[in-house]
């Protein structure tokens, strides 16, 4: 393979409004009904203070920024490394971006981000090369 196959500086932006029923949605597909996703009234008792989405609704930005960026090929082998930095509330909009690393080809570090900026998700990104 050519090891500049996967050189593109930033891959592409991918955004989501992660509402009341796309959280829903996540939970029916993936049948995860902790009251902390689903219910508002159990959830504000906890100290997160209200509902939370599921980490991997917002983690799955990355791999559509991938597909997007480079198609479903690109995928075949990635390994992703990430760390959960801060909850992802009802109403947020989350964002995926990645960006290759200096002298590093296939390697971007990448992050989830809230409405604010703020780090939600970040990780590495490797793909085969």
């Amino acid at each position: 393979m050519n090891m500049f196959k996967y050189s593109r500086p930033e891959l592409a932006r991918v955004s989501k409004v992660v509402d009341r029923p796309a959280i829903r949605l996540y939970a029916e597909i993936t049948d995860d009904f902790n009251p902390i996703h689903v219910d508002p009234e159990f959830a504000a008792t906890t100290p997160m203070r209200g509902v939370i989405a599921h980490g991997m609704l917002s983690l799955n930005l990355i791999w559509q920024s991938l597909r997007v960026t480079y198609g479903a090929q690109a995928q075949d082998g990635a390994k992703l490394d990430v760390r959960f930095t801060r909850p992802v509330r009802e109403n947020d909009t989350v964002s995926a971006r990645g960006r290759l690393r200096d002298g590093a080809a296939g390697i971007y570090d990448v992050a989830i981000e809230n409405q604010h900026g703020e780090p939600v998700i970040s990780g590495t990104l490797t793909l085969v090369v």
